[in-house]
């Protein structure tokens, strides 16, 4: 409205505010002549003054009518143009909400789909887990049953107290068995690592899409509202509160960065999945190996000692033959060497009561010469018969010995026999199955 309406319209009420009012506005003011009317003629109007007054009036009122009329106009325009920019604006709201609807669901969509991948992969990697910690628990009986193995080996007696094939290959199996351990440890340490990382970004995943759940809900409200709403009231701070909120490239580079980093957490778990599959499987597999190896060592040692057994028990038996042959022949010389007194005697008899021949009868005749090579001939035997009771009592002294000898060495392949079959190859039998060893 203009500022002439808004003026408030002159009252010429008294003769002295109209008088003050003429002069102020330069009309002219005349005086009237005699002093007898003076007094009568000061309150009143000339006709120019008249004319002058309600012209001007009717000039104002014309003015103000006009001001009203245009400022009625431009209301009327105003208001049009108004309500239009402000549907067309609330139209444009409505529809960029329904627009930002769209794009939380589909990041929320994106945010749940990732949330399963997560819950997925780490309920994955816990039965992984589990099963890896079965498997090393498994490993700690082959463990056991190789270091027993090695501790009744050690009490082989004497000449089979060596370091054989089996050995080789228990010790060779303790090795593998602590590096498998080891290994399953180490996995077992990625596996809990990976399982926290998903859980994270699981977290971080929820967070951001309990977030957009809670604003998918407020922008679905606010796309409900009309102006027909009755649950909408005036919030004069709204518009002061525009600095706390993100800008549309960053809110969705946060959303952007949580799904990269699930997807990367899903990534690993997936090549840690398979890694933990391989070293089952790898594992498994050469322990079984191993254990087939070292069983096979022990059948072959044990084929080997019944070899050397039954040999060592023939041998015995031909020993024990060769004794009591030995122990027949001893007693047959010693009965040669008894049986040659006699002879002897004779001989040495027949030529002592030679000897007493008179002067020349003691003469060297045939018999005599007869009874010194019969003496030297039984002297002979004799030491023949002694030389040979001698070495036959020293080859039998030599068959005790090897008897002994068998008998201890048997005894010991008998007891080397018991420690392979009874003890370390029954015990053997206890060694996990490949499902055990795989964790199942």
């Amino acid at each position: 409205m203009s500022a002439e309406v808004l003026l408030s319209q002159p009252h010429y009420d008294s003769g002295a505010m109209a008088q003050g009012a003429l002069q102020e506005q330069g009309a002219p003011f005349e005086t009237s002549s005699g002093l007898a009317s003076a007094g009568f003629r000061s309150a009143k109007y000339t006709p120019a003054e008249w004319f002058s007054g309600y012209r001007s009036l009717l000039q104002q009122a014309g003015a103000d009518h006009q001001a009203a009329q245009n400022i009625q106009e431009e209301s009327r325009q105003m208001r049009n143009d108004t309500e239009a920019t402000t549907m067309q604006t609330q139209t444009d709201g409505t529809r960029l909400l329904g627009e930002r609807l769209q794009d939380i669901h589909r990041w929320k969509s994106e945010l749940q789909e990732h949330i399963n991948r997560l819950l997925s992969d780490t309920t994955a990697l816990l039965a992984l887990k589990l099963r890896l910690e079965k498997a090393l628990d498994a490993t700690e009986t082959p463990y056991a049953i190789a270091v027993d193995n090695l501790t009744c080996r050690s009490r082989r007696l004497g000449p089979d107290l060596v370091r054989d094939c089996v050995e080789e290959e228990l010790y060779k199996e303790v090795d593998l068995i602590k590096n498998v351990q080891a290994l399953l440890q180490r996995t077992i340490a990625q596996v809990t690592t990976q399982i926290k990382l998903n859980r994270d970004a699981k977290q971080a995943l929820e967070f951001d899409w309990s977030d957009k759940y809670e604003a998918y809900a407020l922008d679905l409200k606010c796309g409900r509202f009309t102006n027909k709403s009755t649950d909408t009231q005036h919030h004069g701070i709204s518009a002061a509160m525009m600095e706390q909120m993100s800008n549309v490239p960053s809110w969705i580079k946060f959303t952007q960065d949580n799904l990269y980093r699930a997807f990367r957490e899903e990534k690993a778990s997936k090549d840690l999945s398979e890694l933990g599959q391989q070293v089952l499987l790898d594992t498994t597999k050469d322990l079984r190996v191993q254990c087939s190896n070292v069983d096979q060592a022990f059948l072959q040692r044990c084929g080997e000692q019944m070899d050397a057994k039954i040999q060592l028990e023939m041998q015995f038996k031909q020993t024990l033959e060769q004794i009591g042959a030995q122990e027949r022949n001893i007693v047959a010389l010693q009965k040669a060497i008894d049986d040659k007194d006699a002879p002897q005697r004779v001989v040495e008899s027949r030529l002592f009561q030679r000897f007493r021949r008179p002067n020349m009868e003691l003469c060297r005749d045939e018999p005599q010469i007869s009874l010194e090579g019969e003496v030297r001939e039984i002297d002979e035997t004799l030491a023949s018969l002694h030389q040979e009771l001698r070495d036959a009592r020293n080859s039998l002294a030599n068959l005790e010995n090897d008897r002994m000898a068998l008998e201890k060495d048997i005894k010991c392949k008998s007891y080397s026999l018991f420690i392979e079959r009874e003890k370390c190859m029954t015990q053997r039998k206890l060694y996990p199955t490949i499902s055990k060893l795989s964790g199942y």
